[in-house]
């Protein structure tokens, strides 16, 4: 003798509304799938890793949902109605077009997930990416990783073209179309040769005096030359100007003027004493170190694998 199930409610008088609130989700579906199969409420619900309570309410809830009687339940079992058995066959057909739809999906992040490119600028590249990029080497094997070194107005170009998936980012402002996070902090700190002049003052440097002395820098658009140039209100024409940081470190180096660089970017040539810090009175060239990414589009796979390791170092 069958149990008392819920009378099924007439489709025709359910408000109208979009697909979902008219056909049930797939895990009822699965769930009426293996009931056909097992031939027990029981048994389907223990496949599924769920309770027979619950999977006899999912049950009600699908025949209230779609008006028709799907199950009759006995204490023999639990067995299709004949309008359950034509319900089944609907239902085995969504949910292999589903496991389609979860492979084709699976494919596309595969695919994703097998390169990351990242651009970032020069100070970065340098010195802080190459250890995040082995750690990440470690925990993605399978990825291949592709850098751009650039100014932070091309790595902001490459992120809006889509040319990277993620990029980091050394200037004072982020720049538009692009969402961020800071990541490190840095410090911007005048340098020379020890035959230079300044290295045998006996005084600060100025503000006054640093910004009306032509220095090495790096060019137009870095985030080094942005802050500086913020910082002091104006630059005297650089004496050479170049676009990496390491040429940029050679030529103070090799005695051909005073420049301005990341404290991450000389820490060896300080400590060799093949440049020497002077000190600066007045202002504080600090700045923030971003990651950044296309507004909107937080950053997924590798690119948030990567991001996790800048936070955690």
């Amino acid at each position: 003798m069958s149990q008392e199930r819920s009378e099924p409610t007439d489709p025709m008088n359910q408000p109208p509304g979009m697909l979902a609130h008219r056909v049930p989700d797939l895990g009822a579906l699965e769930l009426l799938l293996a009931v056909a199969r097992l031939g027990s409420l029981g048994g389907a619900a223990r496949e599924l890793g769920i309770t027979q309570p619950a999977a006899s309410s999912r049950i009600r809830s699908m025949e209230r949902q779609l008006g028709l009687a799907l199950v009759d339940r006995s204490p023999r079992g639990s067995r299709l109605t004949e309008t359950g058995a034509l319900v089944t066959d609907w239902a085995r057909r969504v949910v292999e077009a589903a496991e389609e739809f979860d492979a084709g999906a699976q494919a596309l992040r595969d695919r994703r997930d097998s390169r990351l490119r990242v651009a970032a600028s020069m100070t970065i590249a340098e010195y802080l990416l190459p250890r995040w990029l082995i750690a990440l080497r470690a925990a993605r094997p399978d990825t291949a990783v592709s850098l751009l070194a650039g100014n932070s107005a091309a790595v902001a170009g490459r992120l809006l073209s889509g040319e990277a998936d993620l990029g980091f980012v050394e200037g004072l402002s982020v720049p538009a179309g692009l969402d961020s996070t800071v990541i490190a902090h840095d410090r911007l700190i005048v340098v020379t040769a020890p035959s230079h002049p300044w290295a045998r003052r006996r005084r600060p440097l100025t503000a006054a005096e640093l910004s009306a002395t032509p220095l090495i820098l790096r060019e137009q658009g870095s985030g080094t030359r942005q802050v500086l140039d913020a910082a002091l209100g104006g630059l005297a024409r650089p004496l050479i100007e170049l676009s990496s940081t390491t040429a940029v470190k050679a030529a103070a180096v090799s005695g051909a003027g005073p420049s301005v660089l990341s404290e991450l970017a000389v820490g060896e040539e300080l400590s060799a004493r093949r440049l020497v810090r002077i000190p600066l009175e007045e202002v504080r060239l600090a700045r923030d170190l971003r990651a950044v990414w296309p507004t909107g589009h937080l950053p997924v796979g590798p690119a948030r694998d990567l991001l996790g390791l800048t936070r955690s170092a």
